[in-house]
């Protein structure tokens, strides 16, 4: 009689499924359960914080379309996964979180770090069960990736009592699901009727627009998207993270553009993304009151909550958009919007040496933006930005182009703090061979700073660049409470962690820092460059919420 153990059950489960790296910090029960996983050649990266963990799954399932694993201790370990956790379920990415837990023969008895892991879980994740029985492990392991990935994507979480992975069952009384299937999508198409309704408003319009967000990329559909742009002529404008579909110096593209795009449209077709207030909920005045509203959505709750639609389609981006390209055909054609890109090519003229004017400061302190061209133009074309902060964010959002899907990672609509060092190390981990900048404000770098180790302990060569402007957000007034930080020296503490570091206080010397950086990471180290810059210096940019801070 062969016999295997719950742990071994958790690792060969994920090498089956094609788990290549995982997040985790070590502690009892899931010891032996991070061993036999790691045994079986899946890269364990231990953290500073499980909250990291979390974070770091997240910005690997972005990067790579394929769902981030992180693992947590009972008790505290485990409640510390939630902040990233929910960070994924608001952003919809999937993560698949996993906690070890006292023993199930115990409970109710005061067991070491025993409290309901599921039920704090819930509220955090799109789905969070218990494993009750070790035979059925690679059961539920198989249930949550397929929970993880299908509709709209979000984050699952599965606890591990320790007496269901330590314990030892006979190998032939387990049932092993069919892992070659677990990630297969579905790819649920549209209602003809409505793909042709679609395409007759297609037709009358004169000025449409496309909004789209991370549904694209999730569905895999951005080749199909950008075919049907370039193909139709439509302008499109994403969510911040959904950027990259249509390579942002395109001659479709009319960043600068955007609001009077949106003010002036009459047709906006929507694709893989929710209508909150990044898109002003599609209500005017954000939006003109007389456009039509096409919406295509994989999650029927998305279609229903829709405050205005003349055609909703609930389907899988990328076969709805296959729909309305086969249907389509020579119905729609470029030069019908002719006059429409022509008016927003001539506001995008206008207000592009504008926007290069502005960043182009020699002031000092350092303007962020002028931080941002530097970077803008240091980045690798196909490089991963990482960007995590206040102004920082809203300054990077407006002036650093993105060319490749995928390759434009922040913390979503749930405004997370904190997440650009673990995305950052998630992001390399997922893509070795791309060039990873994280933009980081000073406030949320402190948040953790200390996933800066982990970068350097673990050979993840990132490159860190910090806006240091004393504080949390800009203060020109000087009355926020609590907002002063001080003028840390991040390039000092990256030195004590064996890393590169270096302070900037003049914009002549950003770039020449920036390539230092870049050849000491050969080494396999991460760098940080440490740049002041102007505390007074407000983001001026659409006020998406009326509690920015």
């Amino acid at each position: 009689m062969e016999t295997i153990t719950g742990n071994e059950l958790v690792g060969e489960s994920l090498k089956r499924i094609g788990v290549k790296n995982f997040f985790f910090i070590m502690g009892g029960p899931i010891n032996d359960t991070l061993l036999a996983t790691m045994r079986r050649g899946i890269r364990g990266i231990d953290v500073r914080h499980e909250q990291a963990a979390a974070m770091a799954a997240q910005s690997y399932a972005r990067a790579l379309n394929f769902p981030g694993v992180c693992f947590g201790a009972s008790g505290p370990g485990t409640i510390n996964l939630t902040t990233g956790l929910a960070n994924a379920l608001i952003d919809g990415v999937p993560v698949v979180g996993f906690g070890g837990s006292s023993p199930i023969g115990e409970y109710g008895n005061g067991a070491f770090q025993e409290i309901d892991q599921v039920a704090i879980m819930k509220p955090v994740t799109k789905w969070a069960n218990r494993v009750y029985e070790t035979r059925r492990l690679p059961e539920y392991i198989d249930l949550a990736f397929r929970t993880a990935v299908s509709g709209k994507p979000g984050p699952v979480y599965l606890d591990l009592p320790s007496d269901v992975i330590n314990n030892t069952i006979d190998d032939s009384t387990v049932v092993w699901p069919d892992f070659s299937k677990t990630l297969v999508r579905a790819r649920p198409q549209g209602d003809p009727a409505l793909i042709e309704d679609a395409i007759k408003i297609l037709e009358k319009a004169e000025r449409p627009v496309i909004l789209s967000g991370s549904g694209v990329l999730w569905s895999g559909a951005e080749v199909e998207l950008r075919e049907f742009v370039v193909s139709k002529g439509i302008p499109i404008y994403t969510t911040p993270q959904g950027r990259g579909v249509l390579e942002e110096d395109h001659p479709q593209a009319f960043l600068n553009a955007r609001s009077s795009a949106m003010k002036e449209t009459d047709c906006v077709m929507i694709v893989g993304t929710r209508l909150n207030f990044v898109f002003g909920h599609v209500k005017p005045p954000r939006i003109s009151a007389n456009a039509k509203i096409i919406r295509i959505d994989v999650d029927p709750g998305e279609i229903s909550n829709t405050p205005r639609a003349d055609v909703a389609i609930l389907g899988d981006a990328k076969a709805v958009i296959k729909q309305l390209l086969d249907a389509g055909g020579t119905r729609i054609k470029a030069a019908q919007y002719a006059g429409w890109r022509g008016r927003l090519s001539e506001i995008e003229r206008l207000k592009g040496p504008e926007s290069e004017k502005a960043m182009s400061t020699a002031a000092t302190p350092i303007h962020p933006l002028r931080l941002c061209k530097e970077i803008r133009d240091f980045i690798d074309r196909d490089g991963v930005l990482v960007v995590d902060g206040q102004e920082i964010l809203n300054f990077g959002r407006q002036s650093i182009p993105t060319f490749f899907a995928r390759h434009r990672i922040n913390s979503g609509t749930f405004g997370t703090m904190g997440v650009g060092m673990p995305f950052g190390v998630g992001a390399k981990v997922a893509r070795p061979d791309k060039q990873v900048i994280v933009l980081h404000g000073d406030g949320s770098f402190g948040l953790n700073s200390m996933e800066l180790d982990t970068a350097a302990r673990h050979n993840i060569p990132v490159i860190v660049v910090i806006s240091l402007n004393g504080g949390w957000t800009a203060d020109p007034k000087g009355d926020k409470p609590g907002r002063n930080l001080g003028y840390t020296r991040f390039d000092l503490f990256a030195q004590s962690l064996g890393c590169h570091g270096e302070q900037v206080d003049k914009p002549e010397d950003i770039r020449p820092a920036l390539e230092r950086a870049k050849e000491a990471i050969k080494n396999g180290k991460p760098a940080l460059v440490n740049v002041v810059t102007d505390h007074t210096a407000r983001a001026t940019t659409i006020r998406f919420t009326k509690t920015a801070t």
